[in-house]
């Protein structure tokens, strides 16, 4: 066996290994977001509080990943699609980690919030199943570099922001004081951070596209017809 064929059975692996590793990351923050939410509307604050712990786990990933990735970039001078692979793992790291901050931030409202009227819970439930599936098949677009499961992430992001809008606008037949209302402003909040999570859901579709393609999405639709 010759040296350079070792050499590259041994960039292979390291790439295999980022890639690894960015599905453990990302296998991490869905299930923060399903404990989260959990925690909410079971009122359990020992689940909550897992929660928000998990996120020191995640920060972990982030500087391994940036570590591994520059690695590649200083001693493997990667080109073409292995090139693009290792940026889009740079920009993914971010996204993920915020989303795993978004997830320790539901947790902690998840503490203070008393109670939930069924119509809230229920409308909760639907928005993070929307929001989970949505990851899902952004993961299954980067795992099987798949542009149409990318464009379908990107397609289902206005039926998230529908349903935020939906639960911002509702309003709930109870009036029991200041107590309801600070609950009522950190169920907006909760809203709020499931929406950014869907966001970055959207980056990681981009990223995809981009990894696979060549082709960067961010921004388009501000781009007039004459290029301005």
């Amino acid at each position: 066996m010759t040296n350079g064929v070792r050499t590259d059975r041994g960039y292979e692996a390291e790439l295999q290994a980022l890639r690894s590793h960015l599905l453990l990351m990302v296998g991490r923050v869905e299930e923060m977001i399903a404990q989260s939410v959990r925690s909410l509307l079971e009122q359990d604050r020992e689940l909550a509080r897992r929660v928000v712990d998990a996120d020191d786990r995640v920060n972990r990933d982030e500087l391994e990943i940036d570590e591994r990735c520059l690695r590649l970039l200083a001693l493997r001078q990667p080109m073409a699609s292995d090139l693009r692979f290792i940026t889009f793992a740079l920009k993914m790291v971010t996204d993920i980690e915020r989303i795993g901050d978004h997830a320790a931030g539901i947790a902690e409202r998840a503490c203070k919030i008393r109670d939930l009227t069924a119509e809230e819970a229920d409308a909760v439930q639907v928005l993070t199943g929307r929001v989970r599936a949505n990851l899902a098949l952004a993961i299954a677009a980067f795992r099987d570099r798949d542009v149409d499961k990318a464009r379908a992430v990107l397609d289902a992001d206005d039926e998230i922001d529908e349903l935020y809008h939906r639960l911002r606008r509702a309003e709930y037949a109870r009036a029991e004081g200041g107590a309801y209302l600070k609950d009522r402003i950190r169920l907006q909040r909760v809203a709020r951070l499931l929406e950014r999570i869907g966001d970055h859901t959207t980056n990681l579709a981009e990223q995809v596209i981009f990894m696979v393609r060549g082709k960067d999405l961010r921004h388009a639709g501000s781009v007039k017809p004459d290029g301005s």
